[in-house]
Formats: C-alpha cells, sequence, structure tokens
C-alpha cells in the first residue's frame, strides 16, 4: 500500500517538474521577445541615423540610394526570406488560425525571424517609410512559436501572446499589448491564454523598461480638450482620419491583387522593377519634405506634439504617400509608427481651423484617427496613444474620435488591412505542409 501511495506521489512529482518546466521556458520566452524588441530599438535608429548623415553629406544619395535599396530588398526576401513582406501582423494572424505546424512555422519560424529583422533594418537604411512595431511583433510570434513546439497544442496562444510582448516592448505600452492581443489579433477573449498574453507583456515590458528605464514612447503631454466650440475638432478629426486611413488600407490590399489589366500583370511579374519604381516616389517625397518622410516619423510626430516645431502643410501628404508606396511594394517594415506620423501631420494642418485649441490635443486626435481609419481597431487605438504620451485627461475625446474614424473608415474598406492581408497568407502555397 506504501509502495503504491509512493509511487502515486513520484509520479506527481514528475507531472509538476513538466509543467514548471514549460512555464520557465515561456517565461523565457517572454524575456526574449523583450530583447527582440529593444534590439529592434537600437538597430532602427541607426540605420535611419546612417540614411539621413548619407543625406547630409550628399541631399540627392535617395534617388538612388532608395530605389536601389528596395529593389534589393525585395530581391533577398524573394530568394531567401518569403513570407517577410509587410508589417508582418497579416503573417501573426494567419499562422495563429493553421492547423499544422509546419505551415505555421514558414510565418513565423527562424528564417521568416531572421529575414524580418534583416529587412526592416535595410529598408529603414535606404530611406523607406515604415516602421519597426509591425516586424517587432512578427518576430515575438516567431520567438514563441519556436517554444511552443514543446507544447503544439498551446501554439496558437503563445503566438498571440509573444504578438503582445512584440507591442509591449516596442512602445513600452504594456496595457496597449494585451488589448491589441484581444481586439486586433484574436478579435475576441481567450481565458485559457489570458495568463500566457499576461506573462509575456510583463516580462517584455520589464526588459524593455531595463533598457529604456521608465519612459513614454512620445513622452508626457498634459493637453487637454475643453469642452465647447473646440470639441468639433472631434468629429472633424474623426472624420477626416477615419477617411484618410480607410483609403490607405484600401491601397494596400488592392496592390496588387485587385488591379486589374497589364498594370496589376506587370507588378505581378516584375516585383523588384516594380519596388525600384516605388522606392523612386519615396526619394521624391523625401527630398521634398528635406528627408522628412523617411523613416519612422516618430521625431516628427514627437516635435510637433510638444510644440518643438510646426510641421509643414505639405507633410502629411508626402508622408502619406511615402508610406503607402513603401508598403505596397513588399518592403519588409510596419505601418504603426510612419500611420502614428501621418496622423500628426494631420492634425497638426488641422489645428488651423481651431486657433483656441492647444495643438498638442489636436494632434493626439489627428494620430488616433488616422490610425484608427487604418486598422479598424478603435480601442488599441486610444488605448496606445494615451499610454505613449501619459495623458489621460484626452480619454474621452480620443475614444470619441475613435469610434467615428473607424465608422468612416469602413465606408471606403470593409474590413481591417491587417486581417484582410492575412488572407493572402492562409491561401497561398507557403500554407503548405513542409
Amino acid at each position: 500500500m506504501n509502495l503504491t501511495l509512493a509511487f502515486r506521489h513520484v509520479r506527481l512529482l514528475r507531472v509538476l517538474s513538466r509543467r514548471w518546466q514549460r512555464h520557465f521556458i515561456f517565461m523565457v520566452g517572454g524575456l526574449v521577445v523583450g530583447l527582440a524588441g529593444v534590439g529592434m530599438a537600437f538597430a532602427a535608429d541607426s540605420a535611419q541615423s546612417a540614411f539621413r548623415s548619407v543625406l547630409h553629406v550628399a541631399p540627392y544619395a535617395g534617388f538612388i540610394v532608395t530605389p536601389l535599396g528596395f529593389g534589393l530588398a525585395i530581391w533577398l526576401g524573394n530568394r531567401f526570406f518569403p513570407n517577410t513582406q509587410g508589417s508582418g501582423i497579416p503573417q501573426v494572424i494567419a499562422a495563429r488560425q493553421l492547423k499544422s505546424t509546419g505551415a505555421r512555422g514558414k510565418l513565423v519560424g527562424l528564417r521568416a525571424a531572421v529575414g524580418k529583422i534583416l529587412l526592416t533594418m535595410l529598408g529603414l537604411a535606404v530611406g523607406a517609410s515604415t516602421g519597426r512595431e509591425g516586424p517587432t511583433v512578427q518576430v515575438g510570434a516567431s520567438v514563441m512559436f519556436m517554444i511552443g513546439r514543446l507544447s503544439p497544442r498551446r501554439q496558437p496562444g503563445l503566438i498571440l501572446a509573444g504578438a503582445a510582448g512584440g507591442i509591449a516592448a516596442a512602445f513600452n505600452t504594456p496595457l496597449a499589448g494585451i488589448v491589441f492581443a484581444i481586439e486586433e489579433m484574436s478579435r475576441s477573449f481567450e481565458v485559457r491564454t489570458s495568463g500566457l498574453i499576461i506573462s509575456a507583456v510583463i516580462l517584455a515590458g520589464l526588459t524593455s523598461l531595463a533598457a529604456f528605464g521608465n519612459y513614454t514612447y512620445f513622452g508626457s503631454t498634459a493637453d487637454t480638450l475643453t469642452w465647447g466650440a473646440n470639441w468639433v475638432a472631434v468629429p472633424v478629426c474623426g472624420a477626416i482620419g477615419g477617411l484618410c486611413g480607410g483609403l490607405f488600407s484600401r491601397i494596400l490590399i488592392a496592390v496588387p491583387t485587385d488591379i486589374p489589366g497589364k498594370v496589376g500583370a506587370w507588378i505581378k511579374q516584375r516585383p523588384i522593377a516594380f519596388a525600384i519604381a516605388c522606392g523612386f516616389l519615396v526619394a521624391i517625397c523625401g527630398y521634398l519634405s528635406g528627408g522628412a518622410a523617411n523613416g519612422t516619423g516618430y521625431a516628427q510626430a514627437r516635435e510637433v506634439l510638444h510644440g518643438v516645431r510646426n510641421l509643414p502643410f505639405i507633410y502629411a501628404p508626402l508622408k502619406f504617400v511615402a508610406t503607402t508606396v513603401s508598403s505596397i511594394s513588399g518592403l519588409p517594415g510596419g505601418i504603426f509608427s510612419p500611420s502614428l506620423s501621418v496622423g500628426a501631420g494631420l492634425g497638426s494642418d488641422l489645428s488651423s481651423f481651431f486657433p483656441g485649441a492647444p495643438i498638442g490635443a489636436i494632434v493626439l486626435l489627428g494620430m488616433v484617427s488616422y490610425f484608427t481609419g487604418v486598422v479598424q481597431a478603435p480601442i488599441t487605438s486610444f488605448v496606445i496613444v494615451s499610454e505613449m504620451t501619459n495623458n489621460n485627461a484626452m480619454l474621452v475625446p480620443l475614444m470619441t474620435a475613435a469610434l467615428i474614424a473607424n465608422a468612416c473608415s469602413r465606408l471606403i474598406c470593409k474590413e481591417g488591412v491587417y486581417h484582410a492581408l492575412s488572407h493572402r497568407f492562409l491561401h497561398g502555397k507557403h500554407t503548405e505542409e513542409a
């Protein structure tokens, strides 16, 4: 009898030991996601700095470096790193829906992660109007997917946790990471994976805090919108930002799959030539804006938000074109930061119509409205902007603008851009078994 009881205790200890081993491995995964986010932040800053240095020496260099860099990135992606194009978030959404580990691995495996990092940095180094936040999501999901090979049943939840950790590490916004995972990535609350998501966000966030300190992405701002005539800015920014963001998403979804005739066929048959042409257009935007349209747009958004400088009226249109062209080229790179920057430029332009309101408040409305129009995730939009600026006083105006922008965006683009683009990875040849 005692021997039987002893065997039961031994068996229980083995089960508990295996569970603790898995939890420890998952915790390590969260730390790795955080380190990846921190590393990509430093690398992105260095890549942009290198491009600005080139322009400082030779202002016309963008007309050579940017097109050739776009072409090189597309060639490398097609040849060595398939499934790395774009922001990477559609790949993560598709990977969660696939049933096969082999098919998932083609979207969020080691090769995809390595290629995403290298090619995203290459794009920023040649002046692309892209960001690092979306790629950080794909890299974070890849890290957790590789760990998830130890527990295949939990892979979808682990991929979701890695994506949330990627957002938390990229922006230093833990709450936004959780909201993003629920609203945009899974479109539901999954009780079984909530612990994994929170754990990954905490560990990735702690890693970011250790590297950067307790900072806010765009710095703290106390600007607010008092009740009265200035509140007209809320529906105005919401409607214009939502329509512009919806237009951006519609273009991304349409190119190249919905382009008819010879133009669509040419884009599909000659992706490198198309990328070079896109790079040349980005170079034009960069030259006309004095280099402001290149890169993530983080510096421009931060400066106008804090009143350091005013953005010229032409900045928002040029940044919109540069980001659109960079994205449809197939170049690996995110749209988070550039979209927030376009929104900041839009808010700056609209602020002249509301002279009684603080410019920072109108800029925040523009950021939330345009970003909501692009991703059609209103809760994520106002949470991420308020958390990135440490501004709780603007929550109600930002919520209202986000809801208006979401409704207006859907008039132009019926489905959110990330989920619409994920269909390409669900039905493409890369979803087949390895």
